[in-house]
C-alpha cells in the first residue's frame, strides 16, 4: 500500500550517538522521509552536528531521560503520522512501511517485534530472558499480549498520542505507552522487524537497575488496568505473611511457649489481606461498569463525516 510519506514524522530521541545517528538519518532521506525530528539529550559528542548534517531538524531537550524526550516531541510533532525509533543503528528504515501501513488502515499503533528475527547478538543471553520475563509479566499484569512491550521503534497516530498521559522520564517510557495503548483500547498491530547488533555506542540501559524499574511500572500501572492484579498480589502477600507468622506461633504454642503480641499480628495480617483482596474484586467490578459506560457513550455519539 502506498501513502504519502510527507504525512509522516521520524521521531528520533538521541543522546551520545554520534557514530550512527547520521547513517540513519540517511537510510530514512534516501527512502523519501523528509520529516525527520532528532530530539537531543545534551550529547556531549557529534550526535547533534552528524544528525543536522544528515538532514534532520534537531531539537534539545529540556529535561533529562529517554521518556522526557519522547513526551517533549510529542507536544511538537504536527504530522498526523509519527514513526519512531532508537538513533543507535539497531533498528533499520527498510522496516518503515511494514511499520506505517497498518496505521493507515485503521490502526492507532504499531509495535515492532525486535524478538522474532533479532540478528545473532543483538541480544545477550540475559537481556533475551529478561525481556521475554518482562513480556509475560505484562501479559499476566494488564491481560493484553502486546509481544515485545519495550520495542523502541513504534508507529503512531496523532490521535492515539493525545489519548496518552505519559508521564515516565526514562526507559520505562516503553512500558508506560504500552499500558496506555491498553487502557485507552487502542488497536495495536505488532509486526516482526529485524533488530541488529548495534553498531555504535554501548548501550545506556542497565539490565538490573532499570529492569526493576520497568517490573515496578508495570505492576504500579497495573493500578488503574487491572486492579484486581494490583490489589490481589499485594492482598496475597500480606494474606501470606500473616499466615507465616501464625505458623510461627503455632508451632511456638505447641512447645507451650505463648506470643501474645504475634497472635495478634496474625489475625490482623490476615485480615488486612483478604481486605484488600476484597477492595481489588470491587475496583475490578467498577472499572468493568465505568469501561461499558464509556463505551456506550461513543456508540452515542454521531459518526464523523468523512475527509
Amino acid at each position: 500500500m502506498k501513502f504519502n510519506k510527507d504525512e509522516v514524522c521520524i521521531l528520533i530521541p538521541t543522546l551520545n550517538e554520534g557514530p550512527t545517528i547520521g547513517g540513519v538519518v540517511r537510510e530514512f532521506k534516501s527512502l523519501g522521509y523528509n520529516h525527520i525530528l532528532v530530539i537531543d539529550g545534551k550529547s556531549t559528542d557529534a550526535t547533534v552536528k552528524n544528525a543536522r548534517e544528515a538532514g534532520a531538524n534537531v531539537r534539545s531537550q529540556s529535561g533529562k531521560g529517554k521518556g522526557n524526550a519522547i513526551i517533549e516531541a510529542f507536544e511538537v510533532i504536527e504530522e498526523p503520522y509519527i514513526l519512531m525509533l532508537d538513533g543507535d543503528g539497531t533498528y533499520s528504515a527498510k522496516d518503515a512501511e511494514k511499520m506505517l501501513t497498518p496505521l493507515f488502515l485503521g490502526f492507532d499503533q504499531v509495535i515492532g517485534d525486535r524478538l522474532i528475527n533479532a540478528e545473532e547478538g543483538s541480544f545477550s543471553r540475559l537481556n533475551l530472558f529478561g525481556n521475554h520475563m518482562l513480556n509475560l509479566l505484562f501479559k499476566v499484569a494488564h491481560s493484553r499480549d502486546l509481544h515485545d512491550i519495550l520495542s523502541g521503534y513504534r508507529a503512531f497516530t496523532k490521535l492515539a498520542i493525545h489519548q496518552m498521559h505519559l508521564k515516565e522520564k526514562g526507559f520505562e517510557i516503553e512500558t508506560e505507552i504500552s499500558v496506555e495503548s491498553v487502557r485507552n483500547g487502542q488497536r495495536v498491530m505488532v509486526v516482526p522487524i529485524r533488530y541488529l547488533r548495534r553498531p555504535g555506542t554501548a548501550t545506556k540501559l542497565s539490565p538490573f537497575h532499570d529492569g526493576i524499574k520497568i517490573v515496578s511500572t508495570i505492576y504500579r500501572l497495573a493500578r488503574v488496568n487491572n486492579p484486581m492484579f494490583y490489589f490481589g498480589m499485594m492482598g496475597l502477600f500480606t494474606t501470606l505473611l500473616g499466615m507465616l507468622v501464625g505458623v510461627y506461633v503455632l508451632l511456638e504454642w505447641l512447645r507451650h511457649i505463648e506470643h501474645i503480641p504475634l497472635t495478634i499480628l496474625t489475625v490482623l495480617l490476615i485480615v488486612v489481606g483478604i481486605e484488600i483482596f476484597m477492595f481489588g474484586m470491587i475496583s475490578d467490578m467498577l472499572l468493568v461498569f465505568h469501561r461499558e459506560i464509556i463505551r456506550e457513550i461513543q456508540l452515542q455519539q454521531p459518526p464523523r463525516p468523512p475527509k
